[in-house]
């Protein structure tokens, strides 16, 4: 066997293998072997009949074609193997040649990009200093109060305001007939929360108790119901009751109700919340000095990534997003139809990222490779222990879960980044 290999743009190329001689001939012997296995002729019981009359029932193009299936595994193997190629797609077979002597066979072969790497050390990339001011401390407690609040009614003759509870029925009309979905009953809603149609909430504003009005607003043009989605539609309005939030005082008592561990009073709760915005800050500056590091080590280095890179992340990411949202009570079908977006526009939107993550991925392994980064067995072993009591699981099913070339792999990138960001 020999081969060739040519590669072409975007990391997609040809591996050409001839296969002739001995290997052939014996493909072929093989192939006839499997073939006349099959074979009935009449006169003679299964098995028996002459080979050249059972050859000649079969068919050389048939014998030559089932003995392509006999090697073509190796001669990819082997061509791969030559030339180092690295698949990241299944290959497409073709036949360019064939007949009793040899066969020339070629693979349509996607391959792992190479990665032109620029600057990606010293880089020019501040981390964000982390401040917390006495203002977003007292932000930040005034939602203890919000917490506890309590909904009254408000008296007779005064009207809807923003932020208020307004507690209606409703009924929408479409050139004078009700639609489907379009009538409720005592709905709570909150004015300013843009739970309704773009501008529903705002007319409500100013009515009162056991006042019915006609409210105007348009569908936007992307509403998941075709037949609403730009229509101008006329709701029916009554509001049978008034509510407005009431705030307890922002004291001691309040912070005790809170049942925060070791926080019993107001300076205390303060000084918690201090803590905690300091905390989620450094978090997101650190976050922020990431994402920047790695948007500098991309822009510097130069890659074509594969179309099926960016169609294999994109699956990943919508399965993931797909498990989010069933964690939390929802299918992907669920999604679509209160979103009214389609599979296509989840995917072209996942899609971004996916490209982003690939491209991220990819220069991380070529700073790996260059640096010579590797992860020792005993690493692998640590992060299996470190896996198992941050889960509460025993190590040994933690493996079961996790190939250990998955944890290495992960062990390896993420020294690739602590490299870049030192």
């Amino acid at each position: 066997m020999s081969s060739t290999w040519q590669l072409n743009e975007k990391s997609k190329g040809e591996l050409k293998a001839t296969v002739n001689g001995e290997t052939w001939t014996k493909a072929q012997d093989k192939a006839f072997k499997k073939l006349a296995q099959k074979v009935n002729l009449p006169g003679f019981r299964k098995g028996q009949a002459p080979l050249n009359m059972v050859k000649k029932h079969v068919g050389k193009q048939n014998i030559l074609m089932e003995a392509i299936d006999e090697v073509a595994g190796e001669a990819l193997m082997n061509g791969v193997k030559e030339h180092e190629l690295q698949m990241i797609a299944r290959p497409e077979l073709g036949v360019e040649k064939i007949d009793e002597n040899e066969v020339v066979l070629t693979f349509a072969i996607t391959v792992k990009p190479e990665v032109t790497l620029g600057e990606y050390k010293n880089l020019d990339v501040k981390k964000d200093k982390v401040k917390v001011t006495a203002k977003e401390v007292e932000e930040e407690a005034a939602k203890l109060q919000e917490k506890f609040a309590e909904l009254v009614v408000k008296e007779e003759g005064e009207a809807v305001e923003n932020g208020d509870t307004a507690v209606i029925d409703f009924e929408g009309f479409k050139d004078d007939v009700p639609f489907e979905g379009g009538k409720g009953e005592s709905y709570p809603l909150v004015i300013g929360s843009g739970s309704f149609i773009p501008g529903f909430e705002e007319q409500l504003v100013g009515m009162k108790a056991n006042e019915t009005k006609d409210i105007n607003v348009t569908f936007p043009a992307e509403y998941q119901a075709a037949e609403l989605a730009g229509q101008p539609v006329v709701f029916k309005v009554t509001v049978h009751e008034i509510k407005k939030k009431e705030l307890p005082a922002l004291d001691d008592e309040l912070v005790k109700q809170a049942e925060i561990k070791d926080v019993e009073t107001l300076e205390a709760y303060k000084e918690y919340l201090k803590k905690q915005l300091t905390e989620a800050k450094t978090n997101q500056a650190e976050e922020k000095y990431t994402n920047d590091i790695l948007t500098k080590i991309c822009e510097n280095s130069k890659v074509e990534i594969p179309q099926i890179m960016i169609d294999d992340e994109t699956d990943r990411l919508v399965n993931d997003f797909a498990q989010r949202l069933q964690s939390q009570g929802f299918s992907l079908d669920q999604f679509k139809q209160i979103t009214g977006q389609s599979q296509e526009a989840i995917r072209a939107e996942l899609g971004k990222d996916a490209e982003q993550k690939v491209n991220v991925r990819l220069v991380l392994e070529a700073i790996a490779a260059k640096e010579g980064i590797e992860v020792s067995d005993e690493e692998v072993e640590a992060e299996y222990t470190k896996l198992a009591e941050n889960y509460h699981m025993e190590v040994e099913k933690i493996k079961e879960l996790l190939d250990h070339n998955a944890i290495a792999y992960d062990l390896e990138i993420r020294k690739a980044m602590d490299l870049v960001k030192a």
